[in-house]
């Protein structure tokens, strides 16, 4: 109890005033400039240099538009001779910052609403009526099953639905990909930008592009890395993957545009950086579901009045474009707050060199002698005197 109280006492009663020691030690002293030295470099160097410790910084505020360019043509038993242009291939014709390249796909025609049998799998095939339920509509059915149990081919039954007939097979992805030309297709990308602290604007069109070599020029990173307009292939190349397996099941691509301005130069020196990566990374051990694709449908009505409709699974390649950077001027407010941190920083000196000499070196107890100074009440120490 005793304890308690005399350091009860202590902390109450007693007040420690830093003391200036000078230490004449080689060892200490190098120690001491070495700290300060590395705490230099990394104010200096990475706070002000690197990460220009002196700016504001402002976020960039974008908007994207996107064109495609390019032709195909195929020649099948089930849609004959046809070339495809960008209202054929680009679905749907604008989209907020991404274009839908369309690569493959299963086409069904002449569809209409009417009685058929269902595609077979585990749970549609069967041997009769009672095999099936009327108005059963399962997740992955075409249509409401009638109850009846139908001829699917000659060797196998399934059952039958209300439903747009004939349904759809969707069972084999063809191979190679349908659109495979679509690898030389061209995006144009037009970017603006903004950073509304310093009413700052550009766009990725530069200044001095000029009609002729916007018609003509294709991005690459080595010869021409501001031309705004990419061809497909050399993408998903640029991505690290094969653009004729990417075109058969479809995918996601990311073309990053990285804009860092440093403000306190000259605007022309703002210029935008691209990158690409696929976005919808695949598990080889692990390949459910793979790719991306989508269902859509262009109906009309026959000579006898009949509603029919074209059911298109649209396998393909979207592009998604991400933006992103910041800007920075100079400023005092951050250059002073820098500055400030910088100076306490060398603090950590003294205090690491405190640390060594009082409780590592061999010397230690004389240093703490010569460091700390013990000094009783002034009133208290005069009265002990005067009792004397």
């Amino acid at each position: 109890m005793a304890r308690c109280c005399a350091a009860l006492g202590a902390c109450l009663f007693e007040y420690d005033t830093p003391r200036i020691v000078l230490i004449r030690s080689r060892k200490v002293g190098l120690m001491n400039r070495g700290v300060q030295l590395l705490i230099l470099a990394y104010v200096i160097g990475w706070v002000f240099v690197w990460e220009k410790g002196y700016q504001e910084t402002d976020s960039v505020v974008s908007s994207v538009t996107t064109k495609a360019k390019g032709v195909a043509v195929t020649n099948t038993s089930a849609l004959g001779f046809r070339v495809w242009d960008v209202a054929d291939y680009v679905i749907p014709a604008q989209e907020e910052n991404s274009i839908f390249i369309m690569t493959n796909l299963i086409i069904t025609t002449n569809q209409t609403q009417g009685l058929c049998p269902e595609m077979p799998d585990r749970t549609t095939v069967c041997e009769s009526d009672a095999s099936c339920t009327a108005g059963s509509a399962g997740t992955h059915s075409n249509g409401v099953q009638t109850g009846r149990c139908v001829h699917f081919n000659k060797t196998l039954k399934t059952c039958e639905v209300a439903a747009w007939c004939p349904v759809e097979d969707d069972s084999e992805v063809p191979r190679p990909a349908f659109l495979k030309a679509a690898e030389n297709f061209t995006i144009l990308v037009k970017n603006n930008i903004w950073y509304p602290k310093f009413n700052f604007s550009k766009r990725n069109i530069l200044p001095n592009i000029t009609t002729a070599h916007l018609k003509s020029c294709t991005y690459d990173a080595a010869t021409d890395p501001f031309c705004p307009i990419f061809r497909l292939g050399k993408m998903v190349e640029s991505a690290g993957h094969s653009f004729q397996d990417m075109a058969m099941e479809g995918g996601i691509l990311g073309i990053h545009i990285r804009w860092a301005c440093n403000l306190d130069r000259a605007a022309a020196l703002c210029l935008p950086r691209y990158s690409f990566r696929r976005l919808d990374t695949r598990d080889p051990g692990h390949n459910v579901s793979p790719g991306y694709n989508f269902r859509f449908a262009k109906y009309y009505r026959d000579p006898m009045g009949t509603e029919r409709r074209v059911l298109t699974k649209a396998y393909g390649i979207r592009l998604d474009v991400i933006v992103f950077g910041k800007a920075g001027k100079f400023n005092i407010i951050p250059t002073m707050i820098n500055v400030g941190s910088g100076l306490a920083l060398l603090g950590v000196a003294t205090v690491l060199c405190d640390i060594i000499v009082l409780y590592c070196m061999k010397k230690k107890l004389y240093y703490r002698e010569k460091k700390y100074k013990y000094v009783e009440d002034y009133e208290q120490g005069l009265g002990d005197q005067l009792d004397q």
